[in-house]
């Protein structure tokens, strides 16, 4: 086991949202991509994975966070785009989000104030079968002060998502006020604005093929590979920082 895995919440499961980047089409796609790239290496590594909402996965799995919590950040894909009828190359970004799943008691600290939320509610698009486009199950909940939100349409009951997206929503809150060092909720207002320039990474699959990690140097020419789950030598690199 990596020595840096000592955190608090290294050992537990894990909540990744994508978020895309200005690109339209492009960007939505390689959400898309990045969702089931991190699909795939749970899988390798022997961990269960729920699609919770569009662009969201709970990774449940022991280690799950601290080996993914440092995929958190802005991704960069540029390619040939396949929705460009002239066939040009496109540059393409996505924002990777990794929370912890908080333990219930901690969960059950955090207050959130009902008017420092929006509920917004529409038909299950996604799994789950029965539901979609006959009754608003799928729940979205908004932390106004910050600009946080979180979603869930994956459970079979509005109250059900609705739940499933307040802890969704509270782990994120937890998650912020750790990075900001603050002790209470209320001293979030600064709006949450993610910075589309700093990618973390980039994935290059025209003119050349290579996908090269930022912060460690580490590159592989076999992009397909990293698409495809092959996140090993990335993962073990940053956790080595």
């Amino acid at each position: 086991m990596f020595e840096p895995l000592i955190g608090k919440y290294d050992k537990g499961h894990a909540h990744i949202s994508i978020f895309p980047g200005v690109g339209g089409d492009d960007a939505k796609d390689w959400a898309n991509m990045l969702l089931n790239m991190y699909i795939k290496y749970a899988q390798k590594r022997g961990w269960k994975t729920a699609l919770i909402d569009d662009r969201a996965i709970d990774v449940r799995g022991e280690y799950a966070y601290g080996f993914l919590k440092k995929e958190m950040g802005v991704h960069r894909l540029v390619r040939i785009s396949p929705f460009d009828s002239k066939k040009l190359r496109h540059t393409s970004f996505a924002l990777v989000e990794v929370v912890p799943e908080l333990p219930e008691l901690e969960a059950k600290n955090l207050v959130i104030p009902s008017e420092d939320l929006k509920i917004e509610l529409s038909r299950s698009s996604g799994p789950g079968g029965q539901n979609v486009n006959k009754r608003e199950t799928a729940v979205r909940v908004v932390h106004i002060p910050t600009g946080l939100s979180a979603a869930s349409q994956s459970e079979r009951s509005q109250p059900q998502n609705k739940e499933k997206a307040i802890a969704l929503l509270k782990a994120k809150l937890f998650h912020l006020m750790q990075q900001r060092q603050e002790k209470e909720l209320k001293n979030l207002r600064t709006p949450v604005k993610p910075e589309w320039g700093s990618q973390i990474r980039s994935y290059v699959l025209h003119p050349y093929q290579q996908v090269k990690d930022h912060r460690t140097g580490i590159t592989s020419h076999q992009p397909d590979r990293v698409l495809d789950g092959n996140l090993d030598k990335f993962i073990e690199a940053e956790l080595e920082l």
